[in-house]
């Protein structure tokens, strides 16, 4: 992941440097879990000497991997220059995968600790922002097409309790990767005491991996690539919400506008939404991802090693670009500018059409017939329709059913169901388990 598209606390959860120092400790944990058994050569001594000396140096192994191929023994034998002795001790009894893999969920537990709290962020900005806009009016639209009076907190409401759900199952798949495996060539502990793995499993907060066989099983690093691709998916619904209300057609929201920026090249009046757009072009990567994960999960027999190279990229780029469009989310809506008086114009847009509902109900209950009532509804709002779409002044919805003998509704009655707030009586039942909504 490129730099600009990173933050430093994930960015440096997946460097070389943090990886390998993940490494040493699993490595020096391992020793210490030895040296504390009853029937063992390695000795307290020896383990604290390890724990003192141990080190890398990433130059050092970047050398000799160019020769060795294979990382983990580049890694051993530079921290054995470093060790001296004792280092015949480290690594004993113990395979690649069983560093690599339990390094991993380490590094994904901490990579899921910030990504829980940046949606944890994100949803009390919503949750806040529903509550400041419960009342503020806008047009509900279904396929595009002007629907029914709202309000924008509704929208900012829904976010929350997406948002909210998407941290339950951060939650969840942090469970599922905290695990960890310490148990040999093909998980058999042969040449390994399994309390070495409990042990060094309890100092890194896993759990230890009830069967594995050398390797963690991937569907457990599919999930949280799934999980990821959920979250993602839930941020670019809002942004591309964002998006839609910032047009000049509709102009009801739109993302921060720095001091001296510019929005184009060539139009220099342009204000265009490159955040949001942004998160949305992001959360495309962090969803194929999810794919890299389930192919992942296929290996031959016991394992292979077709997974290492795709997660490599995959777990990294997931959690990097996540974190990242989920704080540059939480900026757009904290700052997210409002039109108000645009949303009250694009409500009142199509003449009144959108109290379409209220008159066809109005209608039955004067004994009208569901049938009946819908074509005198229609065929006034069609009349309507036909003058907006060729821009031609004429009478607004309500002017026309009052003007139809077939109408039977009465001025008064008119005019209660043409306020856009009667349609919005029963929302606080909604603000209400809003208030029950909570990120921790």
């Amino acid at each position: 992941m490129i730099d600009r598209y990173s933050r430093p606390e994930m960015a440096s959860l997946f460097s070389l440097e943090s990886k390998f120092a993940m490494w040493r400790e699993i490595e020096v944990l391992a020793c210490e879990a030895q040296a504390g058994l009853p029937d063992t050569d390695i000795t307290p001594a020896e383990a604290a000497e390890i724990r003192a000396r141990a080190d890398f140096s990433l130059e050092r192994i970047a050398e000799l991997e160019s020769t060795l191929h294979h990382d983990v023994i580049a890694f051993l034998t530079d921290m054995a220059e470093h060790i001296g002795p004792a280092s015949k001790w480290v690594h004993y009894g113990m395979t690649s995968s069983d560093l690599g893999d339990t390094a991993l969920s380490w590094q994904l537990t901490q990579a899921t600790d910030v990504l829980i709290a940046d949606v944890a962020r994100l949803g009390e900005i919503c949750k806040r922002r529903a509550f400041e806009t419960r009342d503020m009016l806008c047009v509900g639209r279904t396929h595009g097409i002007h629907a029914e009076p709202m309000t924008l907190g509704m929208k900012f409401g829904r976010w929350t309790h997406s948002l909210h759900r998407a941290f339950k199952r951060l939650h969840g798949v942090r469970r599922q990767i905290a695990v960890g495996a310490i148990s040999g060539a093909v998980g058999s502990y042969s040449n390994i005491d399994p309390a070495v793995e409990a042990y060094v499993c309890k100092k890194l907060g896993l759990e230890p991996d009830p069967l594995s066989t050398q390797i963690v099983a991937r569907d457990r690093h599919a999930f949280f690539l799934s999980v990821l691709a959920g979250v993602a998916a839930v941020a670019e619904e809002i942004a591309t919400e964002v998006r839609a209300l910032q047009k000049t057609d509709t102009l009801e929201v739109e993302e921060p506008f720095l001091p001296g920026q510019k929005g184009s090249s060539a139009m220099p009046h342009k204000r265009n939404p490159i955040v949001s757009e942004r998160i949305c072009g992001l959360a495309r990567v962090v969803k194929a991802n999810a794919q890299v994960g389930l192919n992942d999960v296929a290996l031959w027999h016991e394992r292979d090693i077709s997974h290492s190279s795709a997660e490599r990229v995959a777990l990294a780029d997931s959690s990097i670009a996540l974190d990242y469009l989920l704080d540059r989310l939480a900026w757009v809506l904290d700052g997210l500018v409002l039109y108000p008086d645009n949303m009250r114009a694009n409500l009142d847009k199509t003449r009144g059409l959108i109290y379409s509902s209220r008159v066809l109900l109005a209608l039955v209950d004067t004994g009208m017939s569901r049938e009946d009532a819908y074509e005198v509804v229609q065929g006034n709002a069609m009349a309507v329709w036909d003058d907006l779409q060729h821009a031609r002044a004429g009478a607004s919805f309500r002017q026309r059913l009052e003007a139809d003998p077939n109408g039977a509704l009465g001025a008064e009655q008119l005019e209660d169901i043409f306020d856009p707030h009667s349609f919005l009586t029963r929302i606080g039942v909604l603000f209400d388990r809003l208030k029950r909504v909570e990120f921790s």
